[in-house]
């Protein structure tokens, strides 16, 4: 089986915590900050190790992400994968171990894990249990949304204006739009490091559009500093031509890369910036870089996701929870099955704080 990459859950479990500042969640908002965003992603992206798809790997990679099947959840290798990223509903007391004492700040993915995936992107809407679950959570912790989806979009799905918003990968981020139960509102766009890059992702989007027309079921999706080309209703034979034709529009545009996730291949500025860098943004804009006695908690689905997970894993502080119900590498410490899991996670966090402040 592959050795992931995953720092054990007893290492959580048993971590020692500093202790918190009673109250403290949200600090109060810092002058604006895209020109530090942008400066800090001015490096170009490592291309060996940010997922980016080089030449002749195409097909093969667009198959090794977007598995036609579920794999089968019983059997020795799925029985050693949960030893390693262990349910965070099982291990629930464990988690509010690791964080006791310390702020926890939350971080959530959108499509696969506050909605389910649907063959539809514009249908991808949540319930009003699972918002309910989110706006508790967001009563008692600063809450983020990290999404490669457009921000604006991710909204109009959540509709939680006491939350952060990180749109297109991290490259889009906004903070809350309404007074909350922490801070009054900061209704200012935060980070913005692709700017100069919106003219051209345009461009590509008309000439990726055009490309799809010829196949069926191929959809181009504008998330406004990256686009999105689904093809979960592509049928398998069509994929390689779909790649192929993607490619072709990349080949005039250098400074743009493609990376993939679940049946989707994602066009992106070819910046050092991910869902790893908006994580890191959003704990130094809250006041909480560098400090020992901070719990981050990033939930998420896909392999964009990895960033961010890797970055806690470097850190050394919150836990990474991947949803999925089959194994595979990443290097997240949980696991949680699907959205109704999650839902039920937010809930008894969310819960257990109200408990304690009772």
């Amino acid at each position: 089986m592959t050795n992931h990459a995953a720092f054990a859950a007893e290492d959580a479990v048993t971590a020692v915590a500093a202790p918190a500042q009673p109250g403290r969640h949200f600090a109060s908002f810092p002058p604006r900050r895209a020109r530090d965003c942008r400066k800090a992603a001015l490096g170009r992206m490592d291309l060996a190790t940010s997922g980016v798809l080089m030449a002749g790997s195409l097909l093969d990679s667009m198959k090794a992400s977007s598995p036609r099947h579920a794999m089968s959840p019983a059997g020795a290798d799925h029985e050693e994968w949960i030893e390693k990223h262990p349910s965070a509903l099982e291990w629930f007391e464990g988690v509010l171990a690791a964080a006791e004492g310390k702020q926890i700040v939350m971080f959530l993915d959108y499509d696969g894990t506050l909605s389910p995936i649907v063959q539809d992107p514009d249908r991808a809407v949540m319930t009003e249990e699972m918002r309910d679950a989110v706006r508790g959570v967001a009563q008692h912790f600063p809450t983020a949304i990290v999404s490669g989806r457009c921000r604006d979009k991710v909204f109009s799905f959540v509709k939680l204006e006491e939350l952060y918003y990180a749109g297109s990968h991290g490259m889009d981020i906004k903070g809350p739009t309404k007074v909350s139960n922490h801070k009054a509102k900061a209704d200012e766009v935060l980070c913005q490091p692709a700017t100069e890059f919106l003219p051209v992702i345009q461009e590509v989007h008309e000439k990726l559009t055009a490309k799809m027309e010829s196949i069926p079921g191929a959809m181009v999706e504008n998330n406004k500093f990256c686009l999105s080309v689904h093809f979960r209703c592509v049928e398998e034979a069509e994929w390689d031509a779909l790649g192929r034709d993607v490619k072709a529009v990349l080949d005039d545009y250098p400074k743009l890369c493609l990376t993939k996730g679940r049946k989707v291949l994602e066009v992106r500025p070819s910046i050092e910036w991910n869902k790893g860098h908006a994580l890191k943004f959003l704990l130094k804009s809250l006041g909480y870089a560098e400090r020992v006695d901070v719990f981050p908690i990033y939930i998420g689905d896909d392999r964009t996701d990895e960033d961010a997970f890797k970055v806690l894993q470097n850190m050394g502080q919150g836990i990474g929870i991947l949803v999925t119900k089959f194994p595979k590498e990443t290097s997240a410490s949980y696991s949680l099955r699907e959205p109704a899991e999650v839902k039920e996670f937010l809930r008894k966090l969310a819960k257990s704080n109200g408990t304690k402040k009772g």
